[in-house]
């Protein structure tokens, strides 16, 4: 069988270290109970300001992963 079918899943990550960390923070969760994983996409960027700086980062991800073959 030639072509790949995914199914896609939405995550937001997060952390106050940074934009990198909230999307290893969001994969890494879903890697706990969501298997194949192949791909993401950030799909959205926020952030907490306190006090007139940046306190914290959240990230939505798009997450591709294969579906497992039934044959």
């Amino acid at each position: 069988m030639s072509g790949h079918v995914y199914k896609v899943i939405e995550v937001v990550g997060s952390s106050p270290e940074g934009l990198e960390q909230a999307i290893h923070n969001g994969i890494h969760e879903a890697s706990q109970s969501v298997r194949q994983m192949r791909w993401f996409e950030v799909t959205d960027t926020r952030g907490n300001i306190e006090n007139g700086v940046v306190a914290h980062w959240q990230v939505t991800l798009k997450i591709g992963f294969t579906m497992e073959s039934s044959l």
